[in-house]
């Protein structure tokens, strides 16, 4: 066994032991030999040892050292194998070290947040077997172990979802996850299924060596190309699991779990194995400008529809949650513009700048002793200065503030999406364009009424929760408590600040080699057809003309504009949203059903579904196989016999009769029939 192959799988088997040990040796399951404390210790330890792994993989990977081989033949069948093996190259690479780093992170900070949770040990082996189903799907090199990794993160999330399995919300909430991303998952299925039935391959290499044939054929019995279909339902895959419209809406519900897994599943894990995936299949999606058109558009609706959703949100997970389902939208744009690597740069920084938000709600609520509702707090500046200046920090990245993080991966974006010859490709730009105020709106909206203020944790709320946080529990209990807020211990406070350093300076360092400088040359294929990273290239002057200009163009301007709307509204003159919510009560209504997409899941798919199953049971199970085919051969045979028992008198002429009149119509028959 070769050494990189070694570091290779200490890198993904370091978190599934840790899991092992947590799981089987620290919840009682095999025993309880390993401690509360010993439960962190040994799965962070596992985890820091796969991100130190990953930074070395990255570095060699930058020095030229790529992998693509077989670590395990599973099966064989006929003449082919189905194989777990790695593929470490930029794009996987830059994956394993964000999934690792955001994982550390949040292993860190479950310390302070789960403390008290009695199930501590359970909680640490539940992220850690996330961590290693992650990086199952990002080093695979075949769509055999592809489909394992996703499959795993969508059970873990199962899992952590319902984590406090005594709440019916949360049990509510992981059920939803998990039904909503079968959904995705069976068209995921099919593109794989198709895939492999005329290439006879997984192997991702060998498949897209067979790009060009796939893209000459059409699905048989229709005039469809064979390449989009198997593109579009890839991405029905990848729908469910990065929340797309209209298979989101199990993302927000996802909150119902503790806030360190809302970092991980939000951040830098499962929601983003989507846009990996096109990512990595980008050789196929480039030969389908339908597929790419659709990409786009679904993309677009989601970066700014579901953005405006956190507008109204008064739980403050949600509105970081609604803040992920745009950002996913923007991603997706990208990958619809066919600049794939800006999607995956937006992947990256955002995964930094959304974990630091979520771990800062997260450390909110220690403070504010379990109160989720941001209209109960305000002022909390003094009282937590760490988490105020590292939520500040993560918000000014999040809106795309000059200089930080996040402006340089969003901005490329809008850009890309104004650059695109795709179709929906206008209606994309001017989406991203608007998101942008609607970005800065919610996400200052939260800053001021959190961090600003008067102080309305001192008075008892008379402040309803909103519908998706009145469920109490000795867990994560949303109500009131009151007292005096306070900052976070340092197991908390270290995360943010760690977080914080790449969601100002990460973007303004990996800009120019992840986009201009060849990073993805080998891995990435773009078709000369597909102009956007070529136009943005041709614009680019370095990361600091390119920020210096920024204060110059319409983003910039819509995101001071968002954070002045939200200053003067929430700080300045708290009336007018209620005015406007009065005036635009109609809109507010659809706004706070979500636009109806959770009423039509449950009212027409969820009732549909149970009718047809009804209708199956009774009509089919009951009536058809019982009724009818067991029943009724069983009547049938009953009266069969019921007649034959009547011509059995015992009388011998009675049966030579029968013999005589049997014998004379095989006779004529015979005679008959040959005529």
């Amino acid at each position: 066994m070769s050494s990189p192959l070694s570091l290779y799988l200490i890198i993904a088997l370091a978190p599934l032991l840790g899991a092992i040990l947590a799981g089987l040796f620290g919840t009682g399951f095999l025993g309880r030999q390993v401690s509360r404390r010993g439960s962190h210790l040994l799965t962070i330890a596992l985890v820091a040892v796969s991100a130190i792994g990953s930074i070395i993989v990255l570095r060699d990977v930058l020095n030229g050292q790529t992998f693509d081989g077989t670590v395990y033949t599973w099966s064989i069948i006929g003449q082919t194998k189905l194989e777990i093996g790695f593929l470490i190259d930029p794009l996987s690479a830059l994956m394993m070290v964000v999934v690792t780093s955001v994982s550390l992170m949040v292993h860190i900070y479950t310390i302070g947040y789960m403390s008290e949770d009695p199930g501590y040990q359970r909680f640490f082996a539940y992220i850690s077997l996330f961590t290693f189903s992650m990086l199952m799907l990002v080093m695979s090199n075949n769509m055999v172990q592809l489909f394992f990794g996703w499959e795993a993160v969508g059970l873990v999330s199962y899992l952590l979802i319902g984590f406090w399995y005594t709440k019916s919300t949360a049990i509510f909430a992981n059920m939803k996850a998990f039904l909503v991303n079968r959904v995705g998952d069976f068209g995921f299925v099919l593109g794989i299924g198709l895939l492999f039935a005329y290439t006879g391959t997984m192997h991702y290499g060998d498949v897209f060596k067979q790009a060009d044939k796939l893209a000459a054929m059409t699905l048989p019995g229709t005039d469809w190309m064979l390449i989009t279909v198997a593109c579009i339902c890839l991405f029905i895959g990848a729908m469910g699991k990065s929340a797309q419209v209209p298979l989101h809406t199990w993302l927000p519900d996802s909150m119902e779990g503790p806030t360190p897994i809302s970092a991980l599943i939000h951040a830098a894990t499962m929601v983003t194995a989507g846009i990996f995936m096109v990512a990595r299949f980008s050789p196929l999606f480039e030969l389908s400008n339908t597929a790419l058109s659709f990409i786009i558009v679904i993309g677009a609706i989601g970066a700014l529809f579901l953005g405006i959703l956190g507008i109204i949100q008064n739980d403050i997970k949600r509105v970081v949650a609604y803040s992920t389902l745009s950002q996913l939208g923007y991603m997706t744009v990208a990958l619809g513009a066919s600049a794939y690597s800006v999607a995956i740069f937006h992947l990256m920084t955002h995964a930094f700048f959304k974990a630091l938000l979520f771990l800062g709600a997260g450390s909110v609520i220690i403070g504010m002793h379990h109160d989720q509702d941001i209209r109960n707090m305000g002022g909390l500046r003094k009282y937590m200065p760490i988490t105020w200046i590292t939520f500040l920090i993560g918000t000014l990245s999040l809106v795309g503030t000059p200089f930080f993080s996040g402006f340089y991966s969003k901005e490329h974006i809008i850009e890309a999406a104004g650059a695109a010859n795709v179709w929906g490709a206008s209606f994309a730009y001017y989406a991203t364009l608007t998101g942008v105020f609607v970005t800065s709106l919610y996400s200052f909206r939260v800053y001021f009424l959190v961090f600003h203020g008067k102080e309305r944790f001192a008075v008892e709320s008379a402040h309803g929760h909103d519908d998706h946080a009145h469920a109490h529990d000795d867990h994560d209990d949303h109500g009131h408590h009151g007292g005096t807020p306070h900052e976070s211990p340092w197991v908390v406070t270290l995360p943010l600040v760690l977080l914080a350093i790449p969601s100002v300076i990460i973007g303004a360092l990996a800009v120019d080699p992840l986009l201009f400088g060849g990073y993805f040359k080998n891995t990435i294929v773009i078709l000369a057809k597909h102009p956007a990273m070529a136009e943005l290239e041709h614009h680019w002057h370095g990361w600091i003309a390119y920020a210096l200009h920024a204060f110059t163009s319409v983003a910039f301007w819509l995101v001071v504009a968002g954070a002045v709307t939200a200053w003067y509204c929430y700080l300045i003159n708290p009336k007018v949203p209620a005015a406007i919510q009065r005036k635009l009560s109609g809109l507010n209504y659809v706004l706070e059903n979500k636009y109806f997409f959770d009423w039509f899941n449950e009212q027409v798919l969820a009732r549909g579904a149970r009718a047809l199953g009804q209708g199956l049971w009774k009509g089919g199970d009951r009536g058809l196989i019982d009724g009818l085919l067991v029943n009724g051969s069983a009547k049938l045979v009953g009266a069969i016999a019921a007649v034959t028992r009547r011509l059995q008198t015992g009388y011998i002429y009675h049966y030579a009769f029968a013999m005589i009149i049997g014998l004379m119509i095989a006779i004529t028959y015979i005679i008959f029939g040959s005529k």
